[in-house]
């Protein structure tokens, strides 16, 4: 009989159990992990009190109890980042490098430049980033509504033994969400980024859901879907415009992008780790992106 790698218990913690990282909390404390979600004074004491409750179309509508702090004590096997690139620096103040051990973090941030804070702050071959494609919202502490017929990770970190994001990936999939791991570090990160810079920047600039962008403003988002692959192929990622217009147009009407919900709430937007980041990549790499750059320019009058 072959060990199965998914039957190992895991203690993972979870910084930010907001949309994606309570969606995440639930499903691994549900399949028998022990998760400790960190977060401020009274989601952490809320949590502790009510557990996680998840609607979900696709994984049920249950409550688990997990474990709550508002920092990390000791080592755990990982360490999920599921905070918003906003509010980043301030988050990972809960989780001090002296703590740590061998914890592996996995960013799920959105955007490419988080993995080089991470390792400037922490051991570089404990940095194993990954790209969720999942629409879940935090309804109130604890409360999780996952609203997407899916929920898929790519698991990647160059730095990191393949051991280790084998294990993840097979406590991951055993819990809920298909997980794979994949090789290259950059291509996965801007493979994410070349689906959702566009799609981000538009919805937000318009103040429209995708359906009536990519109707009403097909030749803006085709030139900025353009722009993007070319800097994602200098970057080592995949550069098919076609392909990316074919997803979005599969995707239903009125679909809005997180950054969107962010400024609709009034919330502090991630345009520089998306749009910013889009565009000091073009540059280093000589990519001409004049929509892009007039895009995130409008964006950030708007913002101030």
């Amino acid at each position: 009989m072959t060990h199965d790698l998914a039957q190992e218990q895991l203690t993972v913690a979870v910084l930010g159990p907001g949309g994606t990282g309570g969606l995440l909390a639930a499903l691994l404390a549900r399949a028998g992990h022990r998760v400790i979600c960190l977060a401020g004074d009274e989601t952490a004491a809320t949590l502790r009190t009510t557990g996680i409750h998840l609607r979900s179309g696709l994984y049920g509508d249950f409550t688990t109890p997990v474990e709550a702090d508002t920092e990390l004590r000791g080592p755990v096997d990982a360490c999920v980042i599921a905070v918003k690139h906003t509010t980043l620096d301030q988050a990972l103040d809960r989780v001090p490098p002296k703590t740590l051990g061998d914890t592996l973090l996995v960013p799920l941030l959105n955007g490419v430049e988080h993995p080089a804070t991470l390792r400037a702050r922490y051991r570089p071959d404990q940095v194993a980033p990954a790209v969720i494609r999942v629409e879940s919202t935090r309804v109130s502490p604890g409360v999780i509504e996952h609203g997407s017929p899916f929920a898929e990770i790519d698991l990647t970190g160059d730095t990191v033994p393949r051991a280790r994001l084998d294990t993840l990936a097979a406590a991951l999939t055993a819990a809920g969400p298909r997980t794979r791991v994949l090789d290259d570090e950059s291509a996965t990160l801007w493979a994410k980024m070349s689906f959702l810079a566009p799609f981000a920047l538009l919805t937000t600039l318009h103040r429209l859901p995708l359906g009536d962008v990519r109707t009403h403003h097909r030749e803006e988002l085709t030139a900025l879907v353009e722009e993007t692959a070319a800097v994602s192929a200098a970057n080592g990622g995949p550069s098919d415009p076609a392909q990316a217009l074919a997803r979005y147009d599969a995707f239903p009407p009125g679909t809005k992008s997180s950054m969107q919900r962010d400024a609709e709430a009034g919330r502090p937007l991630e345009l520089d780790a998306i749009g910013g980041a889009l565009l000091r990549a073009a540059q280093r790499h000589g990519v001409p992106a004049p929509v892009t750059t007039r895009v995130v320019r409008e964006l950030t009058a708007d913002d101030s």
